[in-house]
């Protein structure tokens, strides 16, 4: 028992030593008394940058009963900023950040996914060196400056007379105009646009026109899997057919779209969070029947700051086959296809592209031509990806899963093209995409919080 004391007495009087040797951090008037220690870890021998990191409530307790306006985030290893000139101030009002020392305040959201009221995840984007043990700070006390310029944007809009989802960040953008595959869109200069894209009801492939950095859509869609879309595999009588939600015995509106709603497939959206550094959008499948099967699906895509891919997390709240079935996502082969990667979970897709509308049967608007658009999905290892190639519907790349005791998976698509204003080659885009995808299958991990008094 002794021993034990002793041990929990040294423990304690390292705890204290490591918190003198970690000065306070304040800004100007701002000079807290609590914090919360958080201790996050990277799992790979590799540096990471730019990391997403996902804090779950259940993780850290000690926030749960404080406003978020009362809780400020500090990196104790980036420098802070000094006092700000008079013109700043002016532009940034009573809520513009003042100077700081002992670390720098950044940017972080609380994200309540389950609309109860309570946020559920802490998310924050940061860097790590191999096999690092970061530690970040969360200070309580009244604290109102801070403003955290969005990067990311999430919003459902009519869009040429019917209701699409989009999400982006300030390179690559996604949108379902069909709503089982999604467009990509790129952009030359980093920015955020899609909320004038559906305010204004511009013509993605010609808003180049109006201003070249704006980008344009970089993939046409169709009957394909376009930029990554899901579906089953139900048919006993062919194991490799692909049943899509769009694709439905009762489809018959123009061939690409489901027919009656209420016999038909019919889809919902809400978005779920909405920046500065990740922006969800919920699509909600429902009454699907394939003919061979009943389902019903909840897809939540996610954009991050600064990147070029999104995440999709499916949650099958109905899974009826008549037989067996098996989930699949995919994207679809890109038409002038010269690189190709596949490895795992992964699989990457690109060449040179004529970029046109596929819908401007009068050629009124000028083919564009870039030396390379890509596109590329990543099927989390933990699920056992199968790839397959699928000639149906234009050919697309696939991976096909078997069903998960909870009916979920996950999975990244990202996109790239040689007008953009980063990995401007193939290569480099496939270089990109298997960073990310050994990222995503070693997320940063939490690996504790403890409270701290001065």
């Amino acid at each position: 028992m002794k021993a034990v004391m002793l041990a929990g007495a040294l423990l304690a009087a390292g705890s204290a030593q490591a918190r003198d040797a970690d000065p306070w951090y304040t800004q100007r008037e701002f000079v807290p008394v609590e914090r919360v220690e958080i201790r996050l870890h990277n799992p790979l021998n590799t540096p990471r940058l730019n990391s997403p990191v996902i804090i779950p409530r259940a993780a850290v307790p000690q926030l749960h009963h404080t406003h978020e306006l009362w809780m400020t985030l500090v990196d104790p290893s980036k420098p802070g900023i000094g006092v700000p000139d008079a013109k700043t101030r002016a532009r940034e009002g009573p809520h513009g950040r003042l100077e700081e020392t002992n670390g720098h305040a950044i940017d972080y959201q609380f994200d309540d996914l389950d609309q109860d009221g309570l946020w559920d995840e802490l998310f924050l984007m940061t860097d790590f060196a191999p096999n690092e043990t970061k530690v970040i700070y969360v200070y309580f006390g009244k604290q109102m400056r801070g403003w955290n310029p969005h990067r990311t944007h999430a919003a459902t809009g009519s869009y040429m007379r019917h209701t699409v989802p989009f999400w982006e960040s300030e390179n690559i953008g996604w949108k379902l105009w069909f709503p089982d595959a999604a467009d990509v869109y790129g952009k030359r200069k980093p920015q955020l646009m899609s909320n004038r894209l559906y305010g204004e009801n511009l013509d993605g492939y010609a808003v180049s026109l109006i201003d070249p950095g704006l980008g344009s859509d970089i993939m046409s869609v169709d009957d394909s899997f376009g930029g990554g879309g899901i579906a089953v595999m139900d048919d006993p009588k062919d194991a490799n057919a692909v049943s899509r939600a769009r694709f439905t015995p009762g489809a018959n509106f123009d061939g690409r779209f489901n027919g009656d709603p209420t016999k038909d497939t019919r889809y919902a959206y809400t978005v779920l969070a909405n920046g500065p550094l990740r922006s969800m959008v919920r699509v909600r499948i429902l009454n699907w029947d394939s003919g061979h099967g009943r389902y019903a699906a909840d897809q939540v895509y996610t954009a991050y700051a600064g990147e070029d891919y999104a995440t999709a997390t499916v949650q099958f709240t109905e899974f009826a086959p008549k037989a067996s079935a098996r989930f699949v996502a995919g994207i679809r082969k890109h038409g002038g296809q010269t690189f190709f990667r596949q490895s795992g979970g992964m699989v990457v897709t690109a060449g040179p592209e004529v970029i046109r509308n596929p819908d401007d049967v009068e050629a009124l608007q000028p083919d564009m031509k870039v030396d390379f658009a890509g596109a590329a999905l990543v099927v989390k290892d933990r699920y056992k990806p199968r790839y397959l190639f699928s000639e149906a519907r234009q050919g697309n790349h696939l991976m096909v899963i078997e069903p998960t005791a909870d009916r979920r998976f996950e999975y990244l698509i990202a996109a790239g093209w040689s007008e953009g204003a980063q990995r401007k080659t193939a290569e480099a885009f496939g270089d990109y995409v298997a960073r990310v995808a050994r990222e995503y299958n070693a997320p940063i991990e939490v690996k504790g919080a403890v409270l701290e008094k001065k």
